[in-house]
């Protein structure tokens, strides 16, 4: 493989793994240009360079969150993207079967093989694995206030958030069009998944295709404020069911309504705010990628 661009993500707890990175991929036999950005903006602007300047190959290190932002620039240039998984789950990687180990992600690399696998859009922002609204994005931002104020660790942080959402009972009022079909509900979350997952959500949920041309869509059934407790902890071990937990449509489009000026929204873990209407979509085989 020609030169390749690899971006690493500092905040993503590797910014001292630079030597490991780089004598990975010499071993596998990449000659590769790594840069390390130093806040979200400017390793959006480094990929979409890197992508735009013909890069063999544009390769994110880091997590779920990373290789989002990368693979939307990425994605844009019609150019191949590169995964190094180093975050704390990388769902992506791990259904596209890339492996965990630095060494051997490093020889799916430059292997060279391509595929072609879809994206999710919510209002204009890329999404490779899932987005929620609800229950899980509260979840998500206390936790991290508490890691920053606390210096808590990450999932003792996520289980006190959780218990402390379940004093406030958040539900969620919105309105769905799917396919023509209006439906209003009040739910304690939504989860709206790239490609749909087979058995388990979330912390264990994996998807056996990348291709398929949808979107699964989640409502979560609890109303109660016992319910909502007990979703919040499954949640948190990766033991919610479809059939118990959740209504479930797989479409390709759909639209998301709400009173709120601004809603807050997790993409591949990160919390963002948009304004509604929220439009969900597929982008099937926009994302070229090197994989098994």
């Amino acid at each position: 493989m020609s030169r390749a661009v690899v971006i690493v993500n500092r905040h993503a707890g590797v910014q001292y793994m630079d030597g490991l990175i780089r004598l990975a991929l010499q071993q596998a036999g990449i000659d590769a240009d790594i840069r390390e950005p130093s806040s979200p903006s400017q390793l959006r602007e480094t990929a979409r360079a890197a992508a735009r300047n013909g890069a063999a190959a544009v390769i994110a290190s880091g997590g779920d969150g990373t290789v989002a932002t990368v693979a939307g620039e990425v994605a844009e240039a019609d150019g191949i993207l590169g995964v190094l998984p180093m975050g704390t789950l990388n769902h992506f990687a791990r259904d596209l079967g890339i492996p965990s180990d630095l060494r051997e992600a490093a020889r799916v690399i430059a292997r060279g093989n391509t595929r072609r696998v879809d994206m999710g859009d919510v209002n204009g922002r890329i999404f490779l694995n899932n987005c929620s609204i609800g229950l899980y994005p509260r979840m998500v931002r206390r936790r991290e206030s508490q890691r920053q104020r606390l210096g808590r660790g990450k999932w003792y942080a996520m289980a006190v958030a959780a218990l402390s959402l379940f004093r406030r009972y958040p539900l969620v009022h919105l309105t769905l069009e799917v396919e023509g079909q209006i439906i209003r509900c009040k739910t304690p979350l939504v989860f709206i998944g790239n490609n749909r997952y087979e058995t388990d959500l979330l912390n264990l949920g994996r998807r056996t295709a990348l291709d398929r041309g949808e979107l699964s869509v989640y409502l979560a059934k609890a109303t109660g404020r016992l319910d909502l407790l007990l979703l919040a902890l499954r949640m948190l071990v990766g033991r919610l069911k479809q059939a118990r937990d959740f209504e479930n449509r797989v479409v390709t489009q759909l639209t998301i309504e709400t009173r709120k000026r601004r809603v807050r929204i997790a993409c591949d873990g990160e919390v963002v705010r948009m304004h509604p209407p929220l439009v969900c979509r597929v982008r099937p085989g926009a994302l070229k990628v090197l994989a098994p």
